[in-house]
């Protein structure tokens, strides 16, 4: 067994370009079900809007990167729009009923081959990274690093933007979550009737917060792209689930509770991974190399039910911020 090999696999995470856009994601998540009490179940659908929105405007309409980026956040924003006019009026459940629903339809409408001209169909699109790599500062030659951590320039270039996006965000819901307006949501999450009594306007406030945490999911579906091509099947409802996943094991109302979450996740997503494949190999485990891979999936998924039955407010909830969860 090489354990140094899979530790080291592991720790790769720790700062993968991946690591962010999940931890961005489920931030956004936050700022929905953690402060504002919305069920979203469609951050997928927000991070294809980012991820499609940035390639198309790159590729079919020649957009700079930062033209790009405002296109797929414009999108974003219609897009919550769209989710949130016929149903923040409504109890939550058809909010979730409706964003899990939109995220598959705009999944499939990218995998249709009608706009396969455009979207690429399910091959997906490719060839949109020139004018962000132009940007990196760093033009050194093959890799650099330290330890585990040994990088071209342009995965550098990938790491150092994804994170820093990432840290912008956490200061900016750090700030808003201590304003006047981050009460007012808080109180919306804890009773809306009783914020509604004060004479606040719930539904605006909700779409504030449905358009502020879609743009992090946005932001994120471009970051995840930056070191792989654009494919519509990796935004299935298990991408979505996966955030939650990440979002619970923080701590859905906390600042660096996503961030952590999506650390911890992905570093014991790659261990489970390493540690069972080599396993396999060896003999330990009498099941195939298709089995093994769904088997990391069911550890993780134990881990975090065993987390979420001992300390069901995450690794750094509060209990008291979290008991509206019952």
């Amino acid at each position: 067994m090489d354990w140094g090999s899979i530790f080291s696999n592991a720790a790769v995470e720790l700062i993968s370009p991946t690591t962010a856009a999940y931890a961005l994601a489920a931030l956004g998540l936050a700022v929905h079900f953690g402060y504002t009490g919305l069920l979203n179940f469609g951050q997928a659908g927000f991070m294809a809007i980012g991820a499609y929105g940035y390639a198309i405007s790159v590729l079919t309409f020649g957009f700079p990167v930062w033209g790009a980026v405002l296109v797929g956040i414009g999108a974003s924003i219609v897009f919550a729009l769209i989710l949130g006019i016929p149903t923040l009026r409504l109890r939550a459940d058809y909010l979730a009923i409706v964003t899990i629903a939109a995220a598959e339809i705009v999944r499939l409408l990218f995998t249709t081959n009608t706009f396969v001209a455009v979207t690429g169909s399910a091959n997906g699109l490719s060839e949109y990274k020139g004018g962000f790599r132009a940007l990196n500062p760093l033009s050194f030659e093959g890799k650099a690093g330290f330890g585990p951590w040994m990088f071209s320039a342009n995965d550098w270039w990938n790491i150092i933007v994804g994170w820093s996006v990432v840290i912008l965000a956490v200061l900016f819901t750090w700030l808003l979550m201590r304003s006047p307006w981050g009460r007012v949501i808080k109180g919306i999450r804890e009773d809306e009737d009783a914020v509604r009594a004060l004479g606040k306007n719930v539904y605006s406030y909700k779409m504030q917060s449905l358009i502020i945490g879609g743009v992090f999911g946005t932001l994120a579906g471009m970051i995840f792209i930056m070191p792989r091509a654009v494919i519509p099947s990796a935004y299935a409802t298990s991408l979505t689930f996966f955030i939650w996943a990440i979002l619970l094991l923080g701590g859905a109302a906390t600042i660096l509770g996503p961030v952590l979450g999506s650390i911890v996740f992905w570093v014991l997503l790659s261990f489970f991974s390493g540690f069972i494949a080599r396993a396999v190999e060896a003999g330990w485990f009498p099941i195939s190399e298709v089995q093994a891979g769904q088997l990391r999936f069911i550890l993780v998924g134990v881990a975090i039910m065993l987390l979420v039955i001992f300390r069901p407010q995450g690794l750094l909830g509060n209990k008291k911020e979290m008991s509206f969860v019952k």
